[in-house]
Parts: structure tokens; sequence; C-alpha cells
């Protein structure tokens, strides 16, 4: 197996069969960290870079089978930021260090573009240092071009599943994976630092499914990779199947950062969720990116996509010491810059 995994460190690319072997052991945890690190350390030393978070609404379209702010789960309690609330957390990240934002929100169509992109100006005009993520799902190339031309940088935007007979299982007959990569190329031709990725262990997810995410994700070169367990959420169709396994998640952070060494990955809340160290081991597989919670306190808990989502104590941005001492304790330093991603062509 150590064969296997250094071919993919000294080369970025393995066979399918030798990815097969790699997402059925689970007990080459140690051994492909090694190495995954070890590549991490060559492209961003120890470094963890913060991400300021603002999840402005919890309104959403769409009815996507796993998720807990579907358009048909009537038991949400819904709720929307103003500009003026959006802005008074982007201020208060700053103050505190934070020199990226991350707005995210359900596909909410009260937010009209020009909405968007006033905020995105907004925050870019104080604060023309800072950088602006995006992530509110599937838009027209016109309506992402605007939200470029008002300042924003990045757009994270999870593919999910690459194989579309997958994700017809995981989404409604009004959504197609062809839109959804669609969108992914047109924001790459635009210009923006991209984000994808993909749930571990979601419903019918078979280990070929994961091979062709990685093969997809070869195809785009993002910049930003996040991946995270599958956890069920109780007012979902998908409410009885079980979580994704935390140790696949972990190897698969790690398999990506030897796939994709220039890339930003975070050690993401659903890791911390199903496991009280998990960003901690989401780190020591190769992430290095984390993203505490900027949003007002009273709705931190209401923009819940799975079950039992961590969101307050340690979690808040306001505990940045906190967050720092668990970064450093498993030996990494939080930086507070723009943390863009390293100059990359691909493989």
């Amino acid at each position: 197996m150590e064969q296997i995994i250094k071919k993919l460190y000294d080369t970025k690319d393995i066979s399918d069969s030798s990815l097969a072997e790699l997402l059925k052991s689970e007990d080459i945890i140690d051994l492909l960290h090694e190495y995954a690190l070890k590549r991490r350390k060559e492209y961003y030393n120890n470094d963890v870079y913060i991400r300021g978070l603002i999840e402005f609404s919890n309104y959403c379209k769409n009815n996507c089978y796993y998720c807990g702010i579907r358009a048909e789960n009537c038991s949400a309690d819904r709720y929307r930021l103003t500009e003026e609330d959006i802005l008074s957390c982007a201020d208060d990240g700053y103050n505190l260090g934070f020199r990226t934002f991350v707005l995210q929100s359900g596909e909410d169509l009260s937010y009209s573009d020009d909405d968007i992109c006033h905020i995105v100006y907004k925050i870019k005009s104080a604060y023309p240092e800072c950088a602006v993520t995006l992530s509110i799902g599937e838009k027209t190339k016109k309506s992402y071009q605007a939200y470029f031309d008002a300042g924003a940088d990045r757009y994270l935007l999870r593919h999910e599943t690459a194989d579309n007979a997958h994700y017809r299982k995981l989404h409604p007959q009004s959504m197609s994976l062809e839109n959804r990569k669609s969108c992914l190329w047109n924001l790459k031709e635009i210009g923006y630092q991209v984000g994808s990725g993909f749930m571990v262990g979601s419903p019918y997810q078979t280990d070929k499914n994961l091979i062709d995410d990685l093969r997809f994700l070869q195809e785009l070169q993002p910049d930003m990779i996040g991946i995270g367990p599958f956890l069920p959420h109780t007012d979902t169709p998908f409410a009885k199947y079980s979580k994704g396994s935390l140790v696949k998640c972990l190897n698969l952070i790690a398999i990506l950062r030897l796939m994709f060494p220039y890339a930003l990955i975070p050690a993401t809340t659903a890791l911390g969720t199903i496991n009280p160290k998990g960003r901690e081991m989401g780190l020591k597989a190769g992430a290095n990116v984390v993203m505490p919670n900027l949003s007002p306190v009273k709705v931190r808990k209401l923009y819940e996509l799975y079950d039992n989502k961590i969101c307050t104590g340690e979690e808040t941005a306001e505990c940045l010491l906190c967050l720092r001492n668990r970064i450093s304790s498993v030996g990494f330093n939080m930086v507070t810059d723009r943390g863009d991603v390293k100059p990359h062509s691909g493989i």
C-alpha cells in the first residue's frame, strides 16, 4: 500500500484500481496522512487560514433530499439577514482580524442580483484588502459576472456527486448535474477562485462514485475543495440513513492533498459535528482552512443543513483565542490574512 501512496505523492495521480484500494483500506490512515502533511508543508507550511462565515439566509427554493433547509421542510425556522445585518457581521469580523468573508445562503430568490452586488461592493469598499467569497448556489453566467464585477473574489459550489445516476437519487427532477457543472465552468471562465467538493457517505454512494468525483475535480482543477461526511437531518427523506465514515472522509482529505497540493481544503463544520476533534483530525490529514461562524448568535442554530450542527461555544468567531489554541494543539499556526490559493497550472 505504501507503494501506491508514494506513487500518488510523486505523480499526483494513480489508476482507478489503486484509488479503489486506498478507499477500501481503513488501516492506512497514519501512512497516508504522513505523506499528505509532507506535501501540505511544501505549499502552505503549517499555516491554517480562517474565513469568517456569514450564513445570511436559510430560505432555499430547492428540495435536495439530504438538506435540512430544503424548501419542503415546513419545520425549519426561517430567517433572512438584512444588508445592514450582513455588513455589521463583516465589520465585527474585520475588527477580530478576519480578512476573508464567506457569504453563504440557500438559493433564496428574495435577494436580487443588485442586492448581492451592493453587499459585495460595500464590503470591498470598506475593506479593499479583504476577499469576499460567495456560496449562494446555481445562477446564470450573467449573474456570476455581475457579482465578480462588484468585487467578489471566490465562489463555492460543491458538485456533490459527479455521477448523473447518483445525482438523480439525491436531487429532484427540477435540478440537473449538467447545470451544476456548467455553473462551475462558467465561474472558472469569469475568473473566480472556484471551490467545489462532495459529500462522503451520502445515500447510494459507491467507491466508484468517489473516484468519479476525484476525476471530475482533476478536470475542473478547482482552487478550493470542500468535503465532509454525510450527516442526516430529521426532516428530510434521508433522515434514517447512516452517517458517512469519518475515517474515509479523513483519508479522502489526504488523497485530495496529494492530488491537488495547491488547494485550499477546509476542515469542515461537519467534521467537527461527527467528532469533537474532527476538525483537528482534518488538519492533520492535510486540510488548511477553518471557517468560524460570524453570523448573529440568534440565527446560528437555524442554518441547519444536518442534525446537531456545531455552532456555539468555541465555534463562535468571538472565541478566536480558543480556536487558535485548538489549531496550535495539533502543530499548526492560525493565520488571519486573505489566504489566497497558491499559483498552479494543474497536473
